[in-house]
């Protein structure tokens, strides 16, 4: 009887311990998540609005704006989060070489600029890619292009250039899981291979990549995510042009909501696309990663 008192007293205890996160965790996840839920089926402009049921996925399927913005966005992830993964791994597997001097200087500097100001960053690039900035000068110095290249003002180059920068900035951070991941590969493994007569490129294909998958999985997965999610760069290089071809998805949301006139309801479920999307793709790539030989 006394224990089961005690029990009880712990468990109120427990629970006591942890319900101030609790309530702020409801207050400021919970809350706003169902809100913007019901905000989703509500239609009207600024703070007159009223239920509208499914008007505004409706209105999803013909608005070109939204549809530029989705295809951007995937446009997007499929060619720079593929980029950026390769780049981390190639990194990571080339900074483990025990051999290899200056380890600790080259990662340091490939880390480094996703620590960076991001508002500093975007006004470097948006200098350095000016039609007369240094990107453009160096490329004719070495005679690589004839003429200069518009990077802020062509469709396909601005979004090259959306494509550099989220690579620049973010490769680092993804190339710091593969080299904690690789601290733990035993190079007795590698050693093996070596003496079977294995090239560099069988070690890195059949022994590194399955090695780490569970992160390669894990950093492709927040790739996903923080692409799906992209608004500063956007917002401070190109502000989506040039005629909208660098607009993403949260860049369209900020735009509905304090841009334009506030359509909070329309807004709403706009972002519920990108929870869909987040989710779908997320699944996919458990189902894609998982081990098949269990």
């Amino acid at each position: 009887m006394a224990n089961a008192r005690l029990g009880r007293t712990e468990h109120i205890t427990g629970w006591t311990f942890i319900a101030p996160a609790l309530v702020l965790l409801g207050i400021f996840m919970l809350y706003p998540i169902l809100w913007s839920l019901w905000m989703s089926f509500q239609v009207g402009k600024g703070m007159n609005f009223n239920f509208g049921g499914f008007a505004n996925i409706v209105r999803l399927t013909k608005d070109p704006v939204f549809i530029r913005a989705l295809v951007n966005t995937l446009t997007f992830l499929v060619v720079q989060v593929p980029i950026m993964i390769g780049l981390a791994l190639l990194a990571a597997v080339a900074l483990n070489d025990p051999k290899l001097r200056f380890r600790g200087f080259f990662r340091t500097a490939i880390f480094l600029p996703c620590v960076t100001s991001l508002i500093a960053y975007s006004t470097l690039f948006k200098s350095m890619f000016a039609t007369d900035g240094v990107v453009n000068n160096m490329l004719m110095a070495v005679w690589i292009i004839q003429e200069p290249i518009h990077w802020l003002q062509d469709p396909f180059w601005a979004k090259v250039l959306i494509i550099i920068a989220i690579t620049w900035r973010w490769t680092g951070y993804n190339m710091v899981f593969y080299l904690a991941a690789l601290q733990n590969v035993d190079r007795s493994i590698y050693e093996a291979a070596r003496i079977d007569g294995a090239s560099g490129w069988h070690q890195f294909w059949y022994i590194t990549v399955p090695m780490l998958k569970p992160v390669i999985l894990f950093t492709t997965i927040i790739s996903t995510i923080g692409t799906l999610q992209l608004f500063d760069e956007v917002n401070n290089i190109t502000q989506g042009g040039p005629s909208d071809s660098t607009l993403t998805l949260s860049l369209y949301i900020y735009n509905l909501t304090f841009k334009f006139m506030p359509s909070f309801g329309y807004s709403a479920t706009v972002s519920w696309v990108i929870v869909l999307l987040v989710a779908v793709l997320s699944f996919a790539q458990f189902v894609i990663a998982r081990d098949r030989s269990k």
